[in-house]
């Protein structure tokens, strides 16, 4: 049975001038993936020249964001064509956690009420110091963030494709205008 990995990190913005980037996590524990001798599989856009695994030389926690250095990128420029690229690391490096969810595993999963109504689809994951929050492409065309905690999320079942949202009210209207 081949193994699966997973997203730990999307890559962003560099910082500062020695190939250092900034990332999105997409872990909830930062500190033990981010180990310096680490090598992390890639996944970039065809043709941007990333190369195919990136092993860590740095990490460091500035100011509530993720700095992480990658043996072979000395610079800035080398940093910014690392930008998008998505972090990943097999099955095994994970906790065996049941309430651990990764984004591929949630998007595209139905989003419907406790009564089993139809809200919309998953289409994303943030990661967020305080709690992770699902996007959700709700039927009528919007976007709503619901925090991605048991009180309003009871059920996620992937072999089902569905997740349960109990939003209390006026939760999926929060942005909208109107």
């Amino acid at each position: 049975m081949p193994v699966e990995s997973h997203v730990v990190a999307r890559i962003g913005r560099p910082h500062g001038l020695r190939g250092e980037v900034t990332v999105q996590l997409h872990t909830d524990n930062p500190a033990e993936r981010f180990v310096p001798g680490t090598t992390f599989v890639t996944e970039a856009e065809p043709g941007t020249g990333v190369p195919r695994e990136l092993t860590l030389t740095s990490a460091r926690l500035h100011q509530k964001t993720w700095l992480l250095g990658f043996d072979g990128i000395p610079d800035r420029t080398g940093a910014e064509g690392l930008r998008g690229t998505r972090l990943l690391l097999d099955d095994e490096t994970d906790d065996d956690e049941d309430d651990a969810w990764f984004e591929e595993d949630l998007v595209g999963l139905e989003a419907v009420t406790p009564a089993g109504e139809h809200l919309g689809e998953v289409v994303g994951l943030e990661t967020g110091p305080a709690q992770d929050r699902l996007v959700l492409a709700l039927a009528d065309g919007t976007e709503a963030l619901v925090p991605f905690v048991e009180a309003i999320v009871p059920e996620v079942d992937p072999e089902g494709g569905r997740v349960v949202v109990d939003a209390p009210p006026g939760l999926l209207d929060l942005g909208r205008e109107g």
